[in-house]
């Protein structure tokens, strides 16, 4: 693949922001697995589920928050226009 002349240096105009790793949606989903088995097998169970549910949240919660924090406020966008054709109806 050959490079482009001029876009070389050039600075990219929006930047995508990928989420870190994180064990939040897992401890969640550990939570409401306890909570729905709770129902059916006891109420210990229920606490244990609720207690984990509300621990993977607040830390999903706490995560969210430092990684918005950490993001540029705004951005330089470009438009690409897209050449119109006509809607083809299949024979």
């Amino acid at each position: 693949m050959t490079p482009v002349r001029g876009i070389e240096g050039a600075e990219p105009t929006e930047l995508v922001y990928v989420p870190n790793n994180s064990w939040a949606p897992v401890i969640v989903a550990v939570g409401i697995t306890f909570i729905l088995v709770g129902f059916f097998k006891g109420w210990s169970l229920w606490v244990i589920g609720a207690f984990f549910l509300l621990l993977g949240l607040r830390s999903w919660w706490h995560i969210s928050n430092d990684e918005i924090e950490g993001m540029r406020r705004e951005q330089r966008t470009d438009t690409a226009v897209i050449p119109a054709e006509p809607v083809r109806r299949s024979r």
